[in-house]
């Protein structure tokens, strides 16, 4: 079933909507997930509550691409699933690595604003990211994707591009300095 269809069924409140959104993205979502927690148990808990959001946001959104759509989802349930479970039991994971690297393009807020000011800082960071991306040869931003939205290991990226692991690591740090200078000329804080 198509896309298209799949959301005429959220739209028109049946619930095959579910079943075939599973049989069509739930090994992607699994994936997704798997990248972020590292345990399958958690990850299908994940998609499952992926699946109750689509639901509920599913009319009024109208999703462009479900896949993209159900990929975000996941992702950030993912993460929150990790914060709370990473906030009950320190300990190092993929994910800590991945934004350490990204920690010296990006600073951390240094005290609290208001959250208007937050989500304007927000939009425009996105926004500059976006563009960012489009400067990218395709395989730089598959690399960079890889590692910093689907947060694969460096191992994992050059297993699933056919590449030397040493190879995707300078392509992560030369584009990590790419968009230290693409920030900085948009007058980003780092």
């Amino acid at each position: 079933m198509d896309d298209r269809a799949i959301i005429a069924l959220y739209n028109a409140r049946d619930e095959r909507a579910i079943a075939e959104t599973a049989d069509k993205y739930g090994a992607y979502c699994i994936a997704v997930a798997e990248n972020i927690l590292e345990s399958i148990r958690d990850s299908e808990e994940c998609v499952n509550d992926a699946w109750l959001q689509t639901w509920n946001s599913i009319p009024p959104a109208n999703p462009n691409s479900l896949r993209a759509w159900l990929s975000r989802i996941t992702r950030n349930l993912a993460l929150n699933r990790l914060a709370a479970r990473s906030a009950e039991k320190r300990q190092g994971d993929n994910c800590a690595a991945a934004l350490e690297e990204l920690s010296e393009c990006i600073a951390a807020p240094v005290d609290t604003e208001s959250e208007v000011l937050r989500r304007e800082q927000t939009a425009a960071l996105a926004k500059s990211l976006s563009r960012f991306l489009g400067t990218l040869s395709r395989k730089e931003r598959d690399i960079f994707l890889g590692r910093y939205y689907f947060l694969y290991p460096a191992a994992e990226i050059a297993r699933r591009l056919g590449m030397r692991e040493n190879y995707v690591r300078n392509i992560l740090s030369r584009v990590r300095g790419k968009l230290r200078d693409h920030l900085r000329k948009e007058e980003f804080d780092l």
